[in-house]
């Protein structure tokens, strides 16, 4: 099932995540040391766990290109933005786990939670009625929450 943003709660996600980016970056009151580790009395983003290792597929979405070839449409849910650790892309699965494709980000999406990226050029075979796609973390490699999605065939 796809589930779409609304603009307002896309708006709202995105000026919670600037404020806590803003607050971390100044110190938000509390020592460099222990700014985001719960643990030490420090707090994670809203609704994020601060021992989270991986980056969530919150949405994914196919539209043909002709034949065998795909568009993908991807947003990711990641707790931590920085250069240093970041979402750095995805990786396209079939039900039997062969890598379909793979997606590099260059960047963190620090001003951007959840962002959407898109992929062309996606071949996906004939016999393959459904992909998952799996976040990659520059830190700890793939893993997290996963979005399968049925290949749309006519």
């Amino acid at each position: 099932m796809i589930r779409k943003i609304s603009p307002i709660r896309l708006m709202t996600l995105t000026l919670c995540a600037t404020t806590l980016l803003f607050l971390n970056a100044c110190g938000g009151g509390q020592s460099s040391q222990n700014s985001n580790d719960a643990s030490q009395g420090g707090t994670a983003p809203v609704g994020q766990s601060s021992d989270q290792k991986y980056p969530d597929v919150r949405e994914a979405e196919l539209e043909s290109s002709g034949g065998d070839t795909w568009t993908l449409s991807v947003t990711i849910s990641s707790p931590y933005d920085s250069p240093e650790r970041y979402a750095d892309g995805w990786r396209v699965l079939s039900p039997d786990g062969a890598v379909l494709g793979k997606h590099e980000l260059m960047h963190d999406h620090a001003g951007e939670q959840p962002f959407t990226r898109g992929q062309s050029g996606l071949e996906i075979p004939q016999d393959v009625q459904e992909i998952t796609v799996e976040a990659r973390d520059l830190k700890n490699g793939y893993g997290g929450e996963t979005v399968t999605v049925p290949v749309p065939r006519g």
